[in-house]
């Protein structure tokens, strides 16, 4: 079939027709079909595969604020939406009971990220921030789609150099956040689809979340009880 037979099919409005609105109801419906399986098959994939690495860094991240440690968070384009919504779980809970924990979204500041993007360049957007806020014991956490954001890869370095505990969720590969070494814990999507990562990037973090809190609640419990055997 020729490019204009292609374009005509798919886009029939541009060829002075219209579509078949029986077809195109049927079409739209299969659509949602295939997202929503490819959805819930990619997610299986995702924690079928990645469950321990989840919970290590729930792990990791409990011990952090155990230790009297915060969270930063960052992440680029709708991954800095992530990054915004990591630190809004943390700090502001929605169940109750649980308490806020210390929590900075390293992309919230505009001010500071286009003033060192314009002076050092934009790979150091993240890191100048976490040198000047964190501190050893802190943790990071990182989202990228495709693994490759080279501002993410720069803090999670600075961040290992620094004694800074490392979580990373990425897609694909794992690209160079996987590779760089510099990732305590890198949770990969396998897909390249950029809408079904972050469909479980999102997902894992809420259990992320959830995790962490269960292990505070935990130690909590083991430490009251220590307190009243003494």
């Amino acid at each position: 079939m020729s490019n204009e037979g292609t374009l005509s099919g798919l886009y029939p409005f541009l060829h002075g027709k219209t579509q078949d609105p029986a077809k195109l109801q049927t079409a739209l419906l299969h659509s949602v079909a295939e997202k929503a399986r490819d959805s819930r098959e990619t997610n299986e994939a995702f924690f079928g595969g990645q469950a321990e690495i989840l919970v290590a860094a729930a792990r990791t991240l409990a011990d952090v604020y155990s230790s009297g440690g915060q969270l930063f968070s960052m992440g680029n384009g709708g991954s800095s939406c992530d990054a915004s919504h990591v630190a809004v779980e943390f700090v502001h809970p929605v169940t109750a009971g649980r308490p806020a924990l210390a929590a900075t979204n390293l992309v919230a500041d505009l001010a500071m990220i286009s003033a060192v993007g314009n002076d050092l360049g934009f790979d150091h957007v993240f890191v100048r921030q976490l040198v000047a806020h964190a501190r050893k014991g802190d943790a990071l956490i990182g989202i990228s789609t495709s693994g490759y954001s080279q501002n993410l890869i720069a803090a999670f370095v600075k961040a290992k150099e620094m004694g800074v505990a490392t979580i990373g969720l990425a897609g694909g590969d794992g690209g160079k956040m996987k590779s760089s070494g510099a990732v305590d814990h890198c949770l990969i999507v396998p897909s390249t689809s950029i809408h079904r990562i972050q469909e479980c990037h999102v997902a894992a973090y809420h259990i992320m979340w959830d995790l962490v809190h269960t292990l505070l609640a935990d130690d909590r419990g083991s430490a009251a009880r220590k307190e009243k055997v003494q």
